[in-house]
C-alpha cells in the first residue's frame, strides 16, 4: 500500500520541528495491523498506552507544580487540579477538562494531561473528568458523565463561573455537552474550548483524506480511528449527533475557542464546527498553526505553538467572562 512520507515543516518553530523529528510514527499499514480486533485486545492496548502516558503525566505534574486531588462529583470520578497560584481573574472560577484519546484511551491519571497545562498556564482550578469508556461503556456513558459533572458544578458555583474544554475526542464531547445543555434549557458556561475536535466520526471530513499519512499522530482513519469510532458508537449510528455532534444544532452556542494545525487530520472537523457556530450566529476564535499535526500543541507542550495555544485561550476566556 503506497503512502506519503512527508518532510518536516519548514515554517514551524524549531522546537516543534525537533519534536516531530523525534516522534515515533507508524506507517498506514502498521497502524492498521496494530488495531485491536476484540474487546479484550482493546483493553490490553488501552492499558499499555495508559501506562506510557502515565509516565509523562507524572513528569508534567512535577514540572508544572499543580496539586492533584482525586474525588467524586456525584457518581463520577474527577481529579481536581489546583495550581500553586490562582490568577486573580479566575478566583472562584472552575474549568471542566474533558480528555481526548479516541474515546477509548487515557483513563485514570493520564486523563489530566491537558488539565495540568490549563491549570498551570491559566492559573485556574480544573476538574478533569475521568469518564467511562468503551468497550465496557459505549455512548452515551461518557457524555452522561461529563453532563453530570457539569450539573454538579452548576449547582455549586453557577454557570457564570464555569468554563469547559477538551481536545480531540474530548472536544467532541464538549460539543455534544453544549447541545445537550441547550436542548434541556440548562444555563451554559461563559465560554468553551474545543481543540481539534473529533466532531464527525463518519469518515466524511476532507482533511481525513488530504492529511492522511501527513499527520504523524493520527496517520489514517483506517484502523484504530475507524475501530474506535464504532466501539464508541455502540448501537448508535456514527451520524447520531450524540456520537458526531457536527450533525446536531449549533444555535445558541457559548463563545468558542478552537485550535488545529495545517497537518491535522481533524482540521476539517475543526473548520466545519467553526463554520457551523458562526453560521448559527455564535462567536468563535479559530487558531491554526503551521505544520502542526493532531493535538501536537499538547503532545509537544514545551513549544511556542503550545505556549501560544494556552495564552490565547486565557485571553479569550477573560474577554468573555
Amino acid at each position: 500500500m503506497a503512502t506519503r512520507t512527508p518532510t518536516l515543516p519548514k515554517a514551524a518553530s524549531d522546537a516543534l520541528v525537533k519534536g516531530i523529528a523525534n516522534f515515533p510514527t507508524l506507517t498506514k499499514d502498521e497502524v492498521i495491523a496494530a488495531t485491536p480486533a476484540t474487546n479484550e485486545e482493546w483493553r490490553s492496548y488501552s492499558q499499555a498506552r495508559n501506562a506510557e502516558q502515565k509516565k509523562k503525566v507524572k513528569k508534567m505534574k512535577k514540572e508544572l507544580e499543580v496539586g492533584v486531588e482525586l474525588l467524586k462529583l456525584g457518581q463520577v470520578v474527577v481529579r481536581k487540579l489546583t495550581p500553586n497560584v490562582v490568577s486573580p481573574e479566575f478566583e472562584k472560577k472552575a474549568y471542566i477538562d474533558v480528555h481526548g484519546g479516541a474515546f477509548v484511551l487515557f483513563g485514570g491519571l493520564p486523563s489530566i494531561e491537558e488539565g495540568l497545562l490549563v491549570a498551570s498556564r491559566l492559573g485556574i482550578v480544573v476538574y478533569s473528568v475521568d469518564y467511562r469508556m468503551p468497550p465496557t461503556f459505549p455512548s452515551p456513558a461518557a457524555l452522561n458523565d461529563v453532563t453530570s459533572v457539569y450539573n454538579t458544578l452548576l449547582e455549586e458555583i453557577g454557570a457564570q463561573n464555569i468554563l469547559v474544554g477538551g481536545t480531540s475526542a474530548g472536544g467532541g464531547l464538549v460539543l455534544a455537552l453544549m447541545q445537550t445543555l441547550i436542548q434541556r434549557n440548562t444555563p451554559l458556561p461563559k465560554a468553551i474550548y474545543v481543540g481539534t475536535p473529533w466532531a464527525d466520526l463518519t469518515n466524511t471530513s476532507d482533511s481525513l483524506v488530504t492529511n492522511e499519512c501527513v499527520d504523524n499522530v493520527l496517520v489514517t482513519y483506517e484502523g484504530q480511528l475507524k475501530a474506535a469510532a464504532h466501539l464508541y458508537a455502540g448501537n448508535k449510528l456514527l451520524s447520531d449527533p450524540l456520537v458526531s455532534p457536527i450533525y446536531g444544532s449549533f444555535a445558541h452556542f457559548p463563545p468558542t475557542y478552537l485550535v488545529s494545525g495545517t497537518r491535522d487530520m481533524f482540521l476539517s472537523d475543526t473548520v466545519r464546527v467553526n463554520r457551523a457556530i458562526r453560521d448559527s450566529g455564535g462567536l468563535t476564535q479559530l487558531e491554526l498553526f503551521e505544520g502542526l499535526s493532531h493535538a501536537e500543541y499538547l503532545i509537544f507542550y514545551k513549544t511556542p505553538e503550545s505556549e501560544t495555544t494556552y495564552r490565547l485561550m486565557k485571553r479569550f476566556f477573560l474577554s468573555n467572562l
